[in-house]
Protein backbone atom coordinates (compact mmCIF):
# COMPACT_ATOMS: atom_id res chain seq x y z
CA UNK A 1 0.00 0.00 0.00
CA UNK A 2 2.78 2.41 0.95
CA UNK A 3 4.57 1.67 -2.32
CA UNK A 4 1.38 2.44 -4.28
CA UNK A 5 1.03 5.78 -2.49
CA UNK A 6 4.65 6.69 -3.24
CA UNK A 7 4.17 5.77 -6.89
CA UNK A 8 1.01 7.91 -7.01
CA UNK A 9 2.82 10.88 -5.47
CA UNK A 10 5.65 10.49 -8.00
CA UNK A 11 3.21 10.33 -10.93
CA UNK A 12 1.34 13.42 -9.75
CA UNK A 13 4.62 15.26 -9.17
CA UNK A 14 5.89 14.43 -12.66
CA UNK A 15 2.58 15.46 -14.19
CA UNK A 16 2.69 18.80 -12.36
CA UNK A 17 6.29 19.33 -13.43
CA UNK A 18 5.35 18.60 -17.05
CA UNK A 19 2.44 21.03 -16.92
CA UNK A 20 4.63 23.72 -15.37
CA UNK A 21 7.39 23.33 -17.96
CA UNK A 22 5.04 23.36 -20.92
CA UNK A 23 2.98 26.33 -19.85
CA UNK A 24 -0.34 24.55 -19.49
CA UNK A 25 -0.78 25.72 -15.92
CA UNK A 26 -3.14 28.50 -14.97
CA UNK A 27 -0.74 31.31 -15.95
CA UNK A 28 0.17 29.79 -19.32
CA UNK A 29 -3.24 28.45 -20.26
CA UNK A 30 -4.50 29.77 -23.57
CA UNK A 31 -7.97 29.37 -24.99
CA UNK A 32 -8.81 27.37 -28.08
CA UNK A 33 -8.97 30.44 -30.33
CA UNK A 34 -5.45 31.49 -29.33
CA UNK A 35 -4.14 27.98 -29.90
CA UNK A 36 -5.76 27.85 -33.37
CA UNK A 37 -4.39 31.28 -34.33
CA UNK A 38 -0.94 30.36 -33.07
CA UNK A 39 -0.78 26.98 -34.85
CA UNK A 40 -2.10 28.34 -38.14
CA UNK A 41 0.14 31.40 -37.77
CA UNK A 42 3.19 29.20 -37.45
CA UNK A 43 2.32 27.39 -40.68
CA UNK A 44 1.69 30.67 -42.50
CA UNK A 45 4.89 32.20 -41.11
CA UNK A 46 6.90 29.24 -42.35
CA UNK A 47 5.21 29.50 -45.76
CA UNK A 48 5.41 33.26 -46.31
CA UNK A 49 8.00 34.76 -43.93
CA UNK A 50 10.66 32.31 -42.81
CA UNK A 51 12.56 32.25 -46.08
CA UNK A 52 13.80 35.77 -45.32
CA UNK A 53 13.35 36.20 -41.57
CA UNK A 54 14.35 32.58 -40.90
CA UNK A 55 12.44 29.97 -38.98
CA UNK A 56 14.02 31.11 -35.71
CA UNK A 57 13.16 34.78 -36.41
CA UNK A 58 16.79 35.91 -36.40
CA UNK A 59 16.77 37.32 -39.93
CA UNK A 60 19.61 36.95 -42.40
CA UNK A 61 22.66 39.05 -41.61
CA UNK A 62 22.24 42.65 -42.73
CA UNK A 63 19.95 41.61 -45.59
CA UNK A 64 16.73 40.71 -43.75
CA UNK A 65 16.06 42.04 -40.25
CA UNK A 66 15.31 39.85 -37.25
CA UNK A 67 11.86 39.52 -35.78
CA UNK A 68 13.17 37.90 -32.62
CA UNK A 69 14.15 40.53 -30.05
CA UNK A 70 13.32 43.26 -32.60
CA UNK A 71 12.81 46.75 -31.23
CA UNK A 72 11.19 47.68 -34.57
CA UNK A 73 8.39 45.15 -34.07
CA UNK A 74 7.76 46.30 -30.53
CA UNK A 75 7.36 49.99 -31.44
CA UNK A 76 4.17 49.84 -33.51
CA UNK A 77 2.19 46.63 -33.93
CA UNK A 78 -0.31 48.28 -36.30
CA UNK A 79 2.54 49.26 -38.64
CA UNK A 80 3.82 45.67 -38.61
CA UNK A 81 0.31 44.40 -39.44
CA UNK A 82 0.27 46.75 -42.44
CA UNK A 83 3.66 45.80 -43.79
CA UNK A 84 2.85 42.08 -43.62
CA UNK A 85 0.19 42.63 -46.26
CA UNK A 86 1.41 45.70 -48.14
CA UNK A 87 5.18 45.46 -47.82
CA UNK A 88 7.82 48.03 -47.03
CA UNK A 89 10.48 49.90 -48.95
CA UNK A 90 13.19 52.24 -47.79
CA UNK A 91 15.61 52.04 -44.95
CA UNK A 92 14.57 50.87 -41.51
CA UNK A 93 16.64 50.54 -38.36
CA UNK A 94 16.26 47.41 -36.27
CA UNK A 95 18.22 47.07 -33.05
CA UNK A 96 20.55 49.85 -34.20
CA UNK A 97 21.33 48.25 -37.58
CA UNK A 98 20.16 49.65 -40.92
CA UNK A 99 18.29 47.46 -43.41
CA UNK A 100 17.36 48.69 -46.87
CA UNK A 101 16.01 45.68 -48.75
CA UNK A 102 12.46 45.98 -50.01
CA UNK A 103 10.00 43.68 -48.30
CA UNK A 104 7.29 42.54 -50.65
CA UNK A 105 3.96 42.31 -48.91
CA UNK A 106 1.71 39.33 -49.32
CA UNK A 107 -1.40 41.08 -50.61
CA UNK A 108 -3.27 37.79 -50.88
CA UNK A 109 -3.24 37.35 -47.09
CA UNK A 110 -6.64 37.81 -45.50
CA UNK A 111 -7.04 39.80 -42.30
CA UNK A 112 -7.51 36.49 -40.49
CA UNK A 113 -4.24 35.13 -41.86
CA UNK A 114 -2.39 38.31 -40.88
CA UNK A 115 -3.90 37.98 -37.37
CA UNK A 116 -2.73 34.38 -37.19
CA UNK A 117 0.83 35.22 -38.28
CA UNK A 118 0.90 38.16 -35.88
CA UNK A 119 -0.33 35.98 -33.02
CA UNK A 120 2.50 33.57 -33.78
CA UNK A 121 5.31 36.15 -34.03
CA UNK A 122 4.09 38.24 -31.08
CA UNK A 123 3.98 35.16 -28.85
CA UNK A 124 7.34 33.76 -29.77
CA UNK A 125 10.97 34.72 -29.20
CA UNK A 126 10.44 36.02 -25.66
CA UNK A 127 7.17 37.83 -26.41
CA UNK A 128 3.81 37.17 -24.78
CA UNK A 129 1.40 39.59 -26.45
CA UNK A 130 -1.61 37.28 -26.45
CA UNK A 131 -3.96 36.92 -29.37
CA UNK A 132 -3.89 39.48 -32.15
CA UNK A 133 -7.53 39.37 -33.16
CA UNK A 134 -8.84 39.75 -36.70
CA UNK A 135 -10.65 42.93 -35.58
CA UNK A 136 -7.27 44.43 -34.58
CA UNK A 137 -5.90 43.67 -38.04
CA UNK A 138 -8.95 45.07 -39.82
CA UNK A 139 -8.65 48.34 -37.86
CA UNK A 140 -4.91 48.56 -38.56
CA UNK A 141 -5.37 47.85 -42.27
CA UNK A 142 -7.91 50.68 -42.53
CA UNK A 143 -5.12 53.08 -41.47
CA UNK A 144 -2.30 51.70 -43.66
CA UNK A 145 -0.40 53.99 -46.03
CA UNK A 146 -0.46 51.62 -48.98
Amino acid sequence: MRKAILVWIAVVGIANLFVGIHGCGSSGNRDTKFQQYYAQGQQLYEQHCSNCHQKDGRGLGLVYPPLAQSDYMDKDIDHVLCLMKYGLSGEIVVNGKAFNKEMKGVFSLTDLEVAEIATYIYNNWERDQGIIDISDVTKAHQKCDN
